[in-house]
């Protein structure tokens, strides 16, 4: 391939118009024998730098998801369909020359915003301006299931059939097309109170800046959201001198009204022909009240200038949880290392153990398995002394394991009993004590206890007398410890599950026993796990300093009748 060939595919961004002018240099300097030598040999340095920064960004960015185009309309089947939208709705009934624009567009800016919706777990978005199918459906495949994005164009990208297009992918449903005058679109938005995670702008330059001030000026983007805008650099132009163009000038003024915005702080990537990354401050400008005295408290500010959402996290953290090889344990320890814990995963069969910390791994969060019998001192001990000798201390105990062994009470045996309170109350106690002299001695820890809605009621029409017992002695226990230890740092509180749906109950022989209780359950379901991850990080964050002894119950209001 000449020099000039390869040119030719190079795109017109800053570093493409920087390669043709090199190139236009270097033939000059080659067909003038008084340029030295070691200039033509630095224009081509110089050329082969520029010439191959775009080929290179675009190999490894990592491509796109394509499914076969197996599928067609009918087959709904999200990412099959994005194949169908692309090969078939951007065909010459439409417009022949989209296809091969999406292709040239996704592997950039779509790329870089796909990658930033994941990062903010980002919900709602508003897209605003020149639309491409293809990647507005790949966007639509990065959110949840009750994602939704605003797609704002004047007029239709893909013709009047466009939404039914969408439609007909389970991702594209998650798309809602608003066609006509920006402007009455953004007054809607606005009227109807919408609230958007990221905003992208990819619209006329010189209606750009009214957009993002409509955006900013009418919160339609959320506090922590980020707003994108595509072609701030305008092939370069937007920084040289002697610039006439209109369009130029006004993306110059867009820039200069959002650098000068201190509500924002603004970078902007050299990306096809520039994107805008725009969020808000993390702390906002002085701001002054109606009474016009400045507004300093920790309300407005945040306690320790830390939002509510921070104080949740628990990054640096160190946590553990027993019976975490299943079930409810296997929950907690995801949820813990979602928000940002180390998590050491304890159970009594090492194998469980090791599946859940490798799953763990699988998400990057650091964890290790640990086998135990927590009935037992020496091993509770060693549990400790392992996540201290690795992490050097612990911040969170979660006393998750127990058993329950069904028995009418005439019935009970008293190996029964000793087992259940063995592992259900006695291990929960070593733990306890264990972990709650390294918290004291460090002046801070957090301690959850598993205990049951059977603490509260006595659940039927199954007999457990072992189990709800030894449950109401956790919560006692937690009760206890949570007064004694406050006030040197360490929180100690539990949490009293309703009856979870987990594979052991979903036999065939248990179904009468689950609709019986399910008529007991005034939310007529039963308790799933991740129902319960919330209050585990809850119990586990700095937001619940103020709460000990404290038994938060979760089950659906079946104590309640």
């Amino acid at each position: 391939m000449t020099p000039y060939s390869k040119f030719k595919v190079m795109k017109e961004t800053p570093a493409g118009l920087i390669a043709e002018n090199l190139l236009k240099a270097k033939e000059i300097a080659l067909n003038d024998s008084r340029v030295p030598e070691q200039l033509k040999n630095y224009l081509q340095k110089a050329l082969d730098v520029a010439l191959g920064l775009d080929p290179y960004l675009d190999a490894m960015a990592t491509a796109q998801r394509k499914a076969s185009p197996d599928h067609g309309p009918g087959e709904a089947g999200g990412t099959e369909t994005r194949v169908w939208l692309q090969e078939e709705c951007t065909s010459a009934s439409l417009n022949g020359k989209l296809a091969s624009q999406e292709d040239k567009i996704a592997p950039d800016w779509c790329q870089i915003f796909t990658m930033f919706v994941h990062m903010m777990r980002a919900r709602k978005i508003l897209l605003i301006g020149k639309l491409k199918g293809y990647s507005i459906l790949a966007i639509a495949e990065e959110l949840p299931d009750d994602g939704k994005i605003f797609a704002c164009a004047e007029v239709p990208y893909l013709g009047v059939n466009s939404q039914e297009a969408f439609d007909y992918s389970s991702d594209g449903k998650k798309i809602s097309m608003q066609v006509g005058p920006m402007a009455d679109t953004l007054e809607t938005l606005h009227a109807e109170d919408e609230h958007f995670d990221i905003v992208f702008i990819d619209a006329d330059q010189r209606n750009a800046v009214n957009y993002y001030s409509f955006v900013m000026d009418n919160h339609l983007l959320r506090m922590d959201g980020v707003i994108c805008v595509e072609n701030t650099l305008m092939k370069g132009q937007v920084y040289l001198e002697n610039i006439s163009d209109e369009n130029v000038l006004a993306v110059r003024k867009l820039n200069t009204v959002i650098n000068s915005d201190p509500r924002v702080q603004q970078i902007i990537l050299p990306v096809q022909c520039g994107l805008s990354i725009i969020r808000r401050n993390s702390t906002p400008p002085d701001a002054v009240i109606e009474s016009k005295v400045l507004v300093r408290d920790d309300v407005f500010w945040g306690y320790n200038r830390r939002r509510i959402l921070d104080r949740l996290r628990l990054d640096d953290k160190v946590a553990y949880v027993t019976g975490g090889g299943q079930g409810i344990g296997r929950a907690f320890a995801h949820a813990l290392g979602e928000a940002g814990a180390k998590v050491a995963v304890v159970d009594l069969v090492l194998a469980k153990a090791e599946t859940v910390a490798c799953e763990l791994s699988l998400k990057g969060i650091k964890s290790f398995a640990l086998a135990a019998d927590i009935s037992k001192p020496e091993d509770v001990q060693r549990v400790v002394d392992a996540i201290v000798a690795r992490w050097g201390t612990i911040h969170i105990a979660c006393n998750n394991a127990g058993i329950n062994m069904n028995s009418a009470s005439e019935d009970t045996s008293l190996e029964e009993w000793d087992k259940t309170f063995n592992v259900n109350l006695r291990g929960l106690f070593l733990c306890c004590q264990a972990a709650g002299r390294i918290m004291l001695n460090q002046g801070y820890g957090k301690i959850i206890n598993t205990a049951s809605m059977a603490s509260l009621i006595v659940p039927h029409p199954q007999k457990q007398l072992a189990y709800n017992v030894s449950k109401a002695g956790v919560v006692k226990l937690t009760q206890t410890l949570g007064t004694e230890w406050v006030d040197r740092g360490v929180k100690v509180n539990c949490i009293s599950p309703g009856i979870v749906d987990t594979p052991l109950i979903r036999s065939k022989d248990l179904r009468p026993l689950v609709r019986r209780w399910l008529a007991d359950i005034p939310a007529g379901k039963l308790a799933q796990v991740t129902d319960l991850q919330a209050a585990v990080v809850y119990l586990a964050s700095e937001a619940s300093d103020y709460m000990t002894g404290h038994n938060l119950v979760i089950e659906g209001g079946q104590s309640l009748w």
